[in-house]
């Protein structure tokens, strides 16, 4: 896999340094059950409101069944689809709205789902595997094909597949696999003692 490690102001954890959203992978390659249930259990630790857990994930393996993944690429956009088709996993990061103790409205719930799924990116970059978020698809696509319940929040859709080199793209693609990552600078996007006042950093 094409290595490209965050250029950082300090030092931080490796595994979180190494994880990127790649493009490029192996079409050829299953994810196996045993790497699939890391992910899962990695997600499942994830922190929460109350604990409660509003997560949900809905998992699509091409080699196990071609034509229910088929569905899901299908909730995908025209320009994720390209490279999507490569995966051998997708998955489908769902919020429930209410808590599960009182039934009252949850408005952690998309946050804590986020980072849920953030914990399975970083399982899979822990294993080698390629991870990619994506918002490009159709949730009420989904919902429909999938009877997934309306009041749920279909937050993201997740690529998972083993890595190839950035050859396997086409042109644009390729060259957005193999340009450095960005970010903001801390100072434009943490503040202290109160807004768009910039952290102290000595």
């Amino acid at each position: 896999m094409l290595e490209k490690p965050a250029v950082t102001q300090v030092v931080i954890a490796d595994l979180i340094a190494r994880r990127w959203s790649p493009r490029a992978m192996n079409p050829d390659q299953p994810v196996s059950r045993e790497q699939l249930l890391a992910l899962l259990e990695a997600a499942r630790w994830a922190p929460s409101c109350f604990g409660d857990q509003p997560w949900r994930y809905l998992v699509w393996d091409r080699f196990r069944n071609a034509a229910a993944w088929q569905q899901a690429f299908e909730c995908l956009a025209e320009g994720n689809q390209e490279w999507v088709k490569n995966a051998s996993l997708l998955l489908l990061a769902v919020a429930a709205p209410n808590f599960g103790h009182n039934g009252k409205p949850n408005r952690w719930a998309q946050h804590d789902t986020g980072a849920a799924s953030e914990n399975l990116c970083l399982q899979a970059a822990a294993l080698g595997l390629v991870a990619h978020q994506m918002g490009g698809f159709d949730p009420e696509s989904a919902k429909t094909r999938f009877n997934i319940p309306a009041d749920h929040v279909c937050m993201a859709m997740i690529a998972v597949g083993h890595p190839a080199p950035a050859e396997v793209l086409p042109g644009v693609l390729r060259e957005r696999e193999q340009a450095p990552r960005e970010r903001k600078p801390l100072a434009q996007i943490v503040f202290e003692d109160g807004w768009n006042q910039s952290l102290q950093q000595t």
